[in-house]
């Protein structure tokens, strides 16, 4: 197991004065800071300061590897007075593999933490992988669009199939996560009847899930999978299209008057454009169809879905909130801005490492983080703290505590056990995020991260405590291996008081790293 794929103190001083055709080139620049204009013109320039390098560093670090700077990073990064080293360290973290691990991972999650049943968890694995190879290769979002709708295969070999198979292949399932996903619009809400708060009629939500009906999720024994396939000639038609099974010739309207009764065939219409196909088109056409008119250009609504969730992901406060609930009956904080940056990655070929890189080069990125803003207070004032994602925090933990190579086997075990008492619904408001006794519990007696916090020889403390014999910077190392950051006045004579009362250098050492271990600032993106 990898902590870093590389050392980023040799790299960062032999690139950081190349400037050339890369890919933060001058224009990433020019459109960073035209958002950042826009935004100031239609809210108010922040009178909060942009972030100190120490809290860039990590910050840019985690959302963009998932994983902590090290120690010599900090150090080197803060001695270098390069004017666009932001902009450079970020360019080669872009470039680094984990970058596709990290957000892979939460690709994967917006997928399956809304999955119909928990038995497609077979296919998480490899939509991790699948997310993970395209963003490393800078695949264009439309094609990655495009290959989950219209995906097919064993769902345990094929990640494309992610999308379809957390939702069991059931159309009206399906075609509700790609129209909040990938077009920002719960259209879901017109499922039974017209939308109660936006212009969307019922007949449009079956005309969509109408792109699907041949498409079912089929069970597999040896090994045990699924399987997305798709069929265009039944020698038994159900009448009704409950069976995900084997799926239907067409989809049909519910008979609310008479569920027993199958309602009317419905032909695929796209409601966006109102582009349509007739009843009788192959699944592949319709598949295909519908993924052409979703990425299309001429489709504000899939580059806008798009910008909105990167860029509440990276800023912590989205255009839209919730990030998935768009359209053109709600309104956007800062419209022109929004509508800017949209359009920028659009003409960038739907490129996600140029949109992130524009984001993370904008001052309203890089300005000093605080809490969740009330509802009366001015948006887009600062960057807001972020919970770390479970696999994001598992990988601090791992950085900071350097733990030894762990089989792949334990390594799931451990991620697993994380997921499941850290992981959140990155779909969800942050603020619907809250702590829990079960984590508090994990962290304090997971026997594996307490053998690690120990001073005997061969962990990270005992090798510090080892090699320094200063307490004043042996705390300071401290702090900036687990925090990457210096402590501050008082938090070091803090710190140097308990290591003189406790009167074992040890012990006291192994409660102070503990106790940073437990800090909300180590399990939050700051």
């Amino acid at each position: 197991m990898i902590r870093h794929s590389c050392s980023y103190l040799l790299i960062f001083t032999c690139t950081i004065f190349f400037i050339g055709n890369s890919l933060l080139a001058q224009s990433v620049l020019e459109v960073a800071a035209e958002v950042d204009r826009l935004i100031d013109e239609q809210t108010q320039p922040s009178p909060n300061d942009v972030c100190n390098d120490e809290t860039y560093l990590r910050r840019l670090f985690l959302d963009i590897t998932g994983k902590t700077p090290t120690l010599d990073d900090v150090l080197v990064f803060g001695l270098e007075n390069h004017p666009e080293k932001r902009t450079k360290v970020a360019e080669l973290l872009l470039q680094d593999s984990d970058f596709g691990v990290n957000w892979g991972r939460f690709w994967r999650d917006v997928i399956y933490y809304r999955r119909s049943n928990d038995q497609v968890l077979l296919g998480a694995a490899s939509a991790e992988q699948y997310f993970r190879n395209a963003l490393n290769n800078n695949l264009s979002w439309d094609q990655v669009t495009t290959d989950l709708i219209t995906a097919a295969g064993d769902i345990r070999e094929d990640g494309r199939t992610a999308l379809i198979a957390a939702q069991q292949g059931r159309p009206e399932d399906t075609v509700s996560e790609i129209s909040r996903i990938f077009l920002g619009i719960q259209i879901q809400c017109a499922q039974c009847h017209d939308h109660p708060t936006d212009r969307w009629k019922q007949e449009q939500f079956h005309e969509l899930a109408a792109f699907f009906p041949r498409v079912a999720l089929r069970p597999q024994m040896d090994p045990r999978t699924f399987l997305v396939y798709a069929v265009d000639r039944f020698r038994f038609q159900p009448r009704m299209n409950n069976n995900r099974f084997i799926g239907t010739l067409e989809h049909r309207m519910p008979n609310f008057e008479d569920p027993a009764t199958p309602g009317p065939e419905v032909a695929p219409k796209f409601f966006i454009n109102n582009e349509s196909l007739p009843l009788g088109t192959t699944d592949q056409d319709r598949r295909s169809a519908l993924a052409r008119w979703v990425t299309a250009k001429d489709n504000p609504w899939f580059a806008k879905a798009t910008v909105n969730r990167v860029w509440a992901e990276l800023v912590g406060e989205g255009f839209h909130e919730p990030v998935d609930d768009m359209g053109p009956d709600r309104e956007a904080t800062a419209p022109a801005a929004f509508d800017y940056l949209a359009g920028k990655f659009a003409d960038s070929g739907y490129n996600m490492k140029w949109l992130i890189a524009t984001i993370v080069s904008t001052r309203h990125y890089q300005l000093d983080s605080l809490n969740r803003r009330s509802y009366d207070q001015l948006p887009f004032q600062a960057n807001t703290i972020q919970p770390l994602r479970s696999d994001q925090l598992m990988d601090a933990i791992l950085n900071s505590l350097q733990f030894p190579e762990l089989p792949e086997r334990a390594e799931d075990l451990l991620r697993r056990q994380f997921s499941q008492t850290f992981g959140y619904d990155p779909n969800n408001l942050r603020e619907e995020v809250s702590g829990s006794i079960p984590q508090a519990l994990l962290l304090m007696n997971a026997p594996g991260l307490s053998r690690q916090i120990t001073s005997r020889p061969g962990t990270m403390l005992g090798n510090l405590l080892n090699e320094v014999s200063s307490d004043r910077q042996a705390v300071q190392e401290l702090y900036l291996k687990t925090l990457s950051r210096r402590p501050n006045r008082k938090e070091l004579a803090t710190n140097l008081k308990y290591i003189q009362q406790v009167g074992n250098r040890a012990e006291a050492f192994e409660d102070i790293l503990w106790a940073l271990i437990n800090t909300s600032e180590f399990k939050t993106r700051n």
